[in-house]
């Protein structure tokens, strides 16, 4: 049998924003700023129902677009504390072919690490499937470098009030 394979499509098709940065503070302040819904809607948005709990569903709500109604659609999927949160993120609607809400089927995975100078934060966005979700993988490769710099900022308070009392 004689089969050819187009190096065009195939499982790397899918890409994954990384951003990944050193804070210095430890762990467990991160942590904090990364499952307190309060928290989180000072440096990505408002959840809606969020618990750093293992199948926990929440939403996020963002600029509608044509049939999708701008609401994010995740589920926790791994809580290791001070360690590692991850969660699915599914947006968009199919009607919505190639642009900005296209539909989306992604997983958010933020990693703690101990170093030297504090705590390594890698978070990754992964299961973008290109070309249909080049926007959004442009839009957010943008957008998640500024988030990590909000969320730098949401840590760098609470550590000086911890500090404080």
């Amino acid at each position: 049998m004689n089969q050819t394979m187009n190096p065009e499509r195939h499982a790397s098709d899918t890409q994954a924003i990384v951003v990944d940065e050193v804070f210095p503070h430890a762990p467990d302040i991160i942590w904090k700023a990364l499952t307190s819904g309060e928290l989180i809607g000072r440096w990505l948005m408002p959840p809606d129902g969020f618990a750093p709990v293992p199948g926990n569903r929440f939403t996020f709500q963002t600029k509608p677009a044509g049939e999708w109604d701008g609401t994010i659609h995740c589920e926790v999927l791994d809580v290791v504390p001070n360690e590692r949160l991850s969660y699915a993120w599914k947006g968009g609607h199919e009607s919505n072919a190639d642009g900005y809400g296209s539909k989306l089927e992604t997983v958010v995975t933020f990693t703690l690490a101990r170093t030297e100078e504090g705590t390594r934060l890698r978070l990754v966005h992964s299961g973008f499937v290109l070309p249909k979700n080049d926007i959004a993988y442009r839009n957010m490769g943008e957008g998640w470098k500024k988030v990590v710099e909000r969320l730098d900022a949401v840590v760098a308070e609470e550590a000086s009030s911890q500090t404080r009392h």
